[in-house]
């Protein structure tokens, strides 16, 4: 009968299951609308859930299929506690739900590359076969190599103007470089992105709820996490740096310094800050503006740079960062399309498009790797097609 317990579902399943989705078993019981001991007995073994309460469990808790849970054993699954060291654990344990649900759905997304070029990058080898990032090494000279074998100059980087364009320029720059970039809305607004590592295809996975400015350098900071070949997971503000080991401490301050050099080349802002008034503090906010907009960066990392060339205090940096943050508008609205048209790796999306274009794959199946219901695909197909999205 429908209402009758499912007997025999193996409770280390369903603790997996939970577990993996971030969710502790007080929040399953809130859901659920069930007393806290009927969700630890599931998971001892001692009782087991009907159908209908196994439905709500795979597909609006946990959003597993079905099939899951009658499984002999736990799948192999690496969770992100285990995953990413550039947290530090406490924030690990405190991930959102819909995190552990963006972190499974980017592995998914590199299952479906896999699947779609047969474990063969098809940019060519890639620049993490090229460059290689040590911590101990000069962070200007290797920035500078990142720079040069994505082809930015200072000059072509000028004539973006503005922050969209700077966004859309270095993700084609990074994906032609071999590394597929996706990305989405997080609930957990101060994730800023992730990376996961791979031999042949790497993928760099942006919240895509922060401004253009902040993807942008998230973008490059986990780059360079995959320079080291190190998953990397951050967030927004860097204090959670301060709560990391030694060395993880090291590697993401490294980070932030190649992310930071590569968008603004030392070279060049010494030469456009020559010029500035000598106390920085008290001159127009235009000076730092006008920065911003040559780089296509926030006034913060370029006022971060002044802070760490000793031309402005700690106290002033912090002020005007925390003023600025409250000026960022959030980013909503717009077309369904336009959005999942900008989350997929613009690759990625066209090899899905092409092959089902030349009846390679059925149009369930092209929908299945784009993460989206059948009956969306003509539109999204347009605007794939199109070039849209950023």
């Amino acid at each position: 009968m429908k209402n009758e317990p499912l007997a025999g579902i193996r409770p280390e399943v369903i603790v997996w299951a939970r577990e993996s989705a971030g969710m502790t078993v007080r929040d399953v019981a809130r859901k659920m609308k069930r007393p806290l001991g009927d969700i630890e007995a599931w998971e001892r073994g001692d009782a087991f859930p009907t159908y209908p309460q196994l439905e709500k469990l795979a597909y609006e808790l946990y959003k597993r299929p079905l099939a899951v849970f009658f499984l002999p054993a736990v799948p192999a699954e690496i969770l992100p506690r285990s995953e990413f060291r550039t947290l530090p654990d406490t924030d690990l344990r405190a991930l959102h739900p819909d995190t552990y649900l963006h972190i499974r759905r980017a592995h998914a997304f590199q299952l479906a590359l896999k699947d779609l070029f047969g474990d063969k990058n098809p940019m060519g080898p890639g620049i993490w076969r090229k460059i290689s990032l040590v911590a101990d090494k000069s962070v200007t000279q290797q920035a500078q190599s990142i720079r040069e074998y994505l082809g930015i100059t200072v000059q072509l980087q000028c004539t973006w103007r503005d922050d969209d364009n700077a966004l859309k320029n270095w993700r084609s720059a990074v994906e032609k470089a071999g590394i597929f970039v996706f990305k989405s809305a997080f609930k957990q607004k101060e994730i800023s992105g992730f990376c996961l590592i791979d031999t042949n295809l790497p993928v760099i996975y942006l919240n895509n709820s922060t401004t253009k400015t902040r993807q942008i350098f998230s973008l490059l900071h986990e780059m360079a996490h995959l320079l080291m070949s190190i998953n990397g997971l951050s967030k927004i503000d860097k204090q959670y740096i301060d709560f990391l080991p030694q060395a993880e401490q090291k590697i993401e301050r490294f980070c932030n310094a190649i992310a930071a050099e590569v968008l603004i080349p030392s070279h060049d802002f010494v030469d456009q800050t020559a010029a500035f008034p000598t106390d920085i503090e008290k001159a127009p906010e235009e000076y730092i503006a006008d920065l911003s907009n040559r780089y296509g960066v926030s006034r913060e990392a370029v006022l971060r740079r002044l802070l760490d060339s000793g031309r402005v205090s700690r106290n002033f940096y912090e002020r005007k960062a925390r003023e600025w943050t409250a000026q960022m508008k959030k980013i909503t609205g717009g077309s369904w399309y336009l959005n999942q048209g900008a989350y997929l790796s613009d690759y990625f999306a066209r090899e899905v498009v092409a092959r089902h274009f030349r009846h390679q794959i059925s149009m369930e199946e092209a929908s299945d790797l784009l993460g989206i219901k059948p009956k969306n695909y003509s539109g999204l197909e347009e605007r794939i097609l199109s070039g849209a999205g950023a």
